[in-house]
């Protein structure tokens, strides 16, 4: 008989290794994760998202000019006069969002760096700026009916809710209304995805190859990776995120002020 932990037996299993170690999340895995990280996420940073709504909006048909109060009074004002919970109004929409978009624009990536072969270390820049655009664009696509839904909900400081924005948007516009700012939408979307995947993929491979222990593996690489990440698509984005929130916040009753991105 076969002794346990012979070196047959352990050959036999060590054979599997390999094979066990080489296989990867599937799709639908990926988009899981995705998806539920993200709407953890958007849980603690919606505060900020409301306030800079609300800086974006300023001074748009009845909208009150928050840029004259700044950041600080922008907070102040909306604590004093709307309470603390304002800050999170929307969220049921941006969970939804999340839930959508970033699934896509995060767990599509791995697939499409593949198709795209950008998978390589040395793979060049642009193929994985290619392959976080195309990911990004296509969650857009499939997010943009939350993206509305949660841009007014912010921007309202009356506090409508899911079901009435919803029902006001539909019976005013039907449901082309849901998918308002659409071009904006889809180019934010891939210059953000596009720029934060690829700068973390090449910001990551040039810290761990020339940065000093331990800032070159482990959690304080990936952090690193992530700020500068971070840095550039926020630069690079700000011009497209305030087209889509104006286009995205126009009145639904009334007539258009912007048509289209350029406008």
């Amino acid at each position: 008989p076969k002794q346990r932990g012979s070196p047959r037996e352990f050959k036999r299993h060590s054979s599997l290794q390999p094979r066990i170690g080489a296989m990867a999340p599937s799709i639908l895995t990926n988009l899981g994760c995705a998806g539920g990280a993200a709407v953890i996420t958007v849980t603690f940073i919606h505060p900020i998202d409301t306030v800079k709504t609300r800086l974006q909006v300023s001074g748009t048909g009845n909208a009150r000019n928050y840029a004259e109060l700044g950041l600080a009074g922008t907070c102040s004002t909306i604590a004093k006069e709307e309470g603390i919970a304002a800050f999170w109004k929307g969220i049921p929409a941006a969970w939804m969002r999340e839930a959508s978009y970033t699934s896509f624009r995060l767990g599509l990536y791995a697939p499409l760096k593949k198709a795209f072969g950008a998978d390589k270390p040395d793979s060049p820049f642009i193929m994985k700026f290619a392959a976080g655009g195309a990911s990004g664009g296509l969650g857009s696509i499939v997010g943009n009916p939350f993206d509305i839904l949660k841009t007014k909900m912010m921007a309202s400081e009356t506090g409508l809710g899911l079901g009435a924005t919803a029902s006001s948007i539909y019976s005013n516009q039907g449901l082309i209304g849901f998918y308002k700012g659409i071009d904006a939408n889809i180019m934010r979307a891939i210059v953000n995805n596009g720029t934060k995947m690829a700068c973390y993929d090449q910001s990551k491979s040039l810290i761990k190859n020339n940065a000093p222990a331990p800032l070159n593996d482990g959690v304080p690489l990936q952090a690193l990776a992530s700020f500068v990440a971070g840095f550039f698509m926020t630069c690079t984005v700000a011009p497209f995120d305030i087209c889509r929130t104006r286009l995205m916040n126009q009145p639904a009753d009334k007539p258009k002020v912007y048509f289209n991105l350029f406008d």
